[in-house]
Protein backbone atom coordinates (compact mmCIF):
# COMPACT_ATOMS: atom_id res chain seq x y z
CA UNK A 1 0.00 0.00 0.00
CA UNK A 2 1.72 3.46 -0.99
CA UNK A 3 1.61 6.70 0.99
CA UNK A 4 1.13 9.85 -0.54
CA UNK A 5 3.95 12.44 -0.80
CA UNK A 6 6.15 9.50 0.28
CA UNK A 7 8.45 7.99 -1.96
CA UNK A 8 8.49 3.92 -2.18
CA UNK A 9 12.02 3.73 -2.13
CA UNK A 10 12.15 1.45 0.94
CA UNK A 11 9.91 -1.61 1.70
CA UNK A 12 10.22 -1.69 5.19
CA UNK A 13 8.86 -5.08 6.64
CA UNK A 14 6.64 -5.54 9.28
CA UNK A 15 7.62 -6.82 12.51
CA UNK A 16 6.65 -10.22 13.19
CA UNK A 17 5.51 -10.75 16.41
CA UNK A 18 3.76 -13.76 18.95
CA UNK A 19 1.26 -13.42 21.73
CA UNK A 20 0.91 -15.56 24.69
CA UNK A 21 -1.91 -14.51 27.29
CA UNK A 22 -3.91 -17.02 29.07
CA UNK A 23 -7.17 -15.17 29.41
CA UNK A 24 -9.00 -15.57 25.46
CA UNK A 25 -10.48 -12.47 25.88
CA UNK A 26 -7.41 -10.58 26.39
CA UNK A 27 -5.65 -12.67 23.69
CA UNK A 28 -8.21 -11.35 20.83
CA UNK A 29 -8.09 -8.43 21.66
CA UNK A 30 -4.04 -7.89 21.71
CA UNK A 31 -4.31 -9.78 18.38
CA UNK A 32 -7.02 -7.43 16.99
CA UNK A 33 -4.58 -4.56 17.86
CA UNK A 34 -1.20 -6.04 16.22
CA UNK A 35 -3.76 -6.65 13.50
CA UNK A 36 -4.77 -3.60 12.57
CA UNK A 37 -1.42 -2.32 13.02
CA UNK A 38 0.98 -2.28 9.59
CA UNK A 39 3.81 -1.61 11.74
CA UNK A 40 3.58 -5.35 12.46
CA UNK A 41 2.67 -8.95 11.61
CA UNK A 42 1.39 -11.51 13.98
CA UNK A 43 2.89 -14.84 13.64
CA UNK A 44 0.72 -16.58 16.29
CA UNK A 45 -1.59 -16.06 19.57
CA UNK A 46 -1.55 -18.59 21.85
CA UNK A 47 -2.66 -19.03 25.60
CA UNK A 48 -0.07 -21.41 27.30
CA UNK A 49 3.67 -20.80 27.95
CA UNK A 50 4.51 -24.76 26.77
CA UNK A 51 2.61 -23.53 23.37
CA UNK A 52 4.54 -19.95 22.49
CA UNK A 53 7.55 -22.16 23.48
CA UNK A 54 6.64 -24.44 20.59
CA UNK A 55 6.37 -21.88 18.41
CA UNK A 56 9.41 -20.12 19.05
CA UNK A 57 10.84 -23.51 17.80
CA UNK A 58 8.78 -23.36 14.69
CA UNK A 59 8.36 -19.91 13.44
CA UNK A 60 11.07 -16.95 13.39
CA UNK A 61 9.88 -13.77 15.22
CA UNK A 62 11.55 -10.69 16.28
CA UNK A 63 9.02 -9.69 19.65
CA UNK A 64 6.94 -12.19 21.71
CA UNK A 65 4.76 -10.49 23.94
CA UNK A 66 4.47 -12.66 27.31
CA UNK A 67 1.81 -12.63 29.57
CA UNK A 68 3.92 -12.92 33.05
CA UNK A 69 1.10 -15.16 34.84
CA UNK A 70 0.87 -17.81 32.47
CA UNK A 71 -0.01 -20.50 34.19
CA UNK A 72 1.99 -23.66 35.09
CA UNK A 73 5.17 -23.11 33.55
CA UNK A 74 4.54 -19.00 34.17
CA UNK A 75 6.72 -15.65 32.33
CA UNK A 76 9.37 -16.02 34.47
CA UNK A 77 10.40 -19.85 33.39
CA UNK A 78 9.61 -19.15 29.74
CA UNK A 79 11.84 -16.02 29.11
CA UNK A 80 14.70 -17.90 31.07
CA UNK A 81 14.38 -20.77 28.56
CA UNK A 82 14.20 -18.86 25.45
CA UNK A 83 17.20 -17.18 26.05
CA UNK A 84 19.44 -19.87 25.85
CA UNK A 85 18.15 -20.43 22.24
CA UNK A 86 20.36 -19.48 19.22
CA UNK A 87 18.80 -16.19 18.12
CA UNK A 88 15.85 -16.08 20.33
CA UNK A 89 13.30 -13.61 19.85
CA UNK A 90 12.96 -10.56 22.28
CA UNK A 91 10.30 -10.82 25.01
CA UNK A 92 8.11 -7.91 26.13
CA UNK A 93 6.02 -8.53 29.29
CA UNK A 94 2.37 -7.78 29.76
CA UNK A 95 1.34 -8.24 33.41
CA UNK A 96 -1.59 -6.99 35.73
CA UNK A 97 -1.02 -3.67 37.88
CA UNK A 98 1.88 -1.48 38.28
CA UNK A 99 3.68 -3.95 41.00
CA UNK A 100 7.46 -2.75 40.36
CA UNK A 101 9.02 -6.29 41.54
CA UNK A 102 7.67 -7.58 38.12
CA UNK A 103 9.85 -5.34 36.28
CA UNK A 104 12.47 -5.87 38.06
CA UNK A 105 11.80 -9.84 38.12
CA UNK A 106 11.18 -9.76 34.34
CA UNK A 107 14.51 -7.98 33.58
CA UNK A 108 16.57 -10.32 35.31
CA UNK A 109 14.66 -13.24 33.55
CA UNK A 110 16.18 -11.96 30.18
CA UNK A 111 12.92 -9.74 29.26
CA UNK A 112 13.63 -6.72 26.61
CA UNK A 113 10.84 -4.45 28.22
CA UNK A 114 7.60 -4.72 30.07
CA UNK A 115 4.07 -2.69 30.02
CA UNK A 116 1.27 -2.42 32.46
CA UNK A 117 -1.73 -3.67 31.24
CA UNK A 118 -3.41 -0.20 32.76
CA UNK A 119 -1.62 1.88 29.80
CA UNK A 120 -3.22 2.10 26.69
CA UNK A 121 -2.85 -0.24 23.93
CA UNK A 122 -1.36 2.06 21.95
CA UNK A 123 1.55 2.18 24.12
CA UNK A 124 1.93 -1.52 24.48
CA UNK A 125 2.62 -1.33 20.43
CA UNK A 126 5.17 1.68 20.54
CA UNK A 127 7.09 -0.29 23.23
CA UNK A 128 7.01 -3.23 20.71
CA UNK A 129 8.42 -1.08 17.94
CA UNK A 130 11.08 0.00 20.44
CA UNK A 131 12.48 -2.92 21.33
CA UNK A 132 12.09 -4.52 18.01
CA UNK A 133 14.69 -1.65 16.84
CA UNK A 134 17.31 -2.71 19.62
CA UNK A 135 15.61 -1.06 22.55
CA UNK A 136 14.91 -1.91 26.48
CA UNK A 137 12.03 -0.33 27.63
CA UNK A 138 11.21 -0.59 31.21
CA UNK A 139 9.53 1.47 33.98
CA UNK A 140 11.98 2.80 36.88
CA UNK A 141 13.73 0.00 38.22
CA UNK A 142 16.57 0.41 40.88
CA UNK A 143 19.09 -2.21 39.17
CA UNK A 144 20.57 -2.73 43.10
CA UNK A 145 17.25 -4.03 43.96
CA UNK A 146 17.24 -6.70 41.04
CA UNK A 147 17.48 -10.65 42.33
CA UNK A 148 19.88 -11.53 40.32
CA UNK A 149 23.29 -9.73 38.48
CA UNK A 150 22.48 -8.54 35.23
CA UNK A 151 25.52 -10.99 34.11
CA UNK A 152 23.83 -13.52 34.98
CA UNK A 153 20.45 -12.78 32.63
CA UNK A 154 22.83 -12.86 29.70
CA UNK A 155 22.44 -15.72 27.53
CA UNK A 156 24.65 -18.59 26.86
CA UNK A 157 25.98 -17.13 23.65
CA UNK A 158 25.80 -13.37 24.84
CA UNK A 159 28.03 -14.25 27.64
CA UNK A 160 30.62 -16.56 25.72
CA UNK A 161 30.77 -13.60 23.22
CA UNK A 162 31.58 -10.73 26.15
CA UNK A 163 34.24 -12.98 27.57
CA UNK A 164 36.05 -12.80 23.52
CA UNK A 165 35.35 -9.61 23.58
CA UNK A 166 37.33 -9.20 26.99
CA UNK A 167 40.15 -10.72 24.89
CA UNK A 168 39.99 -8.08 22.58
CA UNK A 169 38.27 -9.69 19.13
CA UNK A 170 36.81 -7.57 16.53
CA UNK A 171 33.30 -7.85 15.50
CA UNK A 172 34.83 -10.16 12.06
CA UNK A 173 37.02 -12.21 14.71
CA UNK A 174 33.59 -12.68 16.86
CA UNK A 175 31.69 -13.95 13.87
CA UNK A 176 34.46 -16.25 12.66
CA UNK A 177 35.32 -18.17 16.08
CA UNK A 178 31.66 -18.12 16.84
CA UNK A 179 30.76 -19.30 13.39
CA UNK A 180 28.13 -16.60 12.97
CA UNK A 181 27.26 -13.97 10.51
CA UNK A 182 28.67 -9.94 11.45
CA UNK A 183 25.02 -9.03 11.48
CA UNK A 184 24.29 -11.84 14.46
CA UNK A 185 27.59 -10.46 16.41
CA UNK A 186 26.01 -7.06 16.11
CA UNK A 187 22.34 -8.20 17.75
CA UNK A 188 23.67 -10.10 20.08
CA UNK A 189 26.11 -6.98 21.23
CA UNK A 190 23.29 -4.76 21.01
CA UNK A 191 20.97 -6.92 23.72
CA UNK A 192 24.02 -7.49 25.49
CA UNK A 193 24.92 -4.02 25.85
CA UNK A 194 21.37 -3.64 27.01
CA UNK A 195 21.32 -6.06 29.67
CA UNK A 196 24.47 -4.86 31.21
CA UNK A 197 22.91 -0.95 30.79
CA UNK A 198 26.25 0.32 28.71
CA UNK A 199 26.81 1.62 25.41
CA UNK A 200 29.90 0.41 23.92
CA UNK A 201 32.19 -2.52 23.88
CA UNK A 202 34.90 -0.62 26.62
CA UNK A 203 32.22 0.02 29.03
CA UNK A 204 31.10 -3.65 28.68
CA UNK A 205 34.52 -4.86 28.62
CA UNK A 206 35.28 -2.86 32.13
CA UNK A 207 31.78 -4.22 33.39
CA UNK A 208 33.19 -7.87 32.66
CA UNK A 209 36.38 -7.61 34.48
CA UNK A 210 34.73 -5.91 37.75
CA UNK A 211 33.04 -8.38 38.01
CA UNK A 212 35.78 -11.23 37.72
CA UNK A 213 33.62 -13.16 35.77
CA UNK A 214 35.40 -16.27 34.91
CA UNK A 215 34.95 -18.32 31.51
CA UNK A 216 32.30 -20.58 33.10
CA UNK A 217 29.91 -17.79 34.27
CA UNK A 218 30.89 -18.41 37.96
CA UNK A 219 32.82 -15.16 39.73
CA UNK A 220 36.21 -16.05 40.38
CA UNK A 221 38.01 -17.00 44.00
Amino acid sequence: MSVVGKAPSVDVQPIKVALADSNPLMLSALSEFFDRDPRFSLVASVGSAESFLEITLLSTFTVGIVDWALPMLGGERLIEIIRNQENPPRIVVYAQGDNQDIPRQAMAAGAAGYCSRSQPPEYLLDTVESIAKGGMVFPFVDVRDLRQDPMHSLTKRERALLISLAQGRTNKELARDHDISLNTVKFHLRNLFGKLSVTNRSQAIAYYYSTRVSPQGEEDD
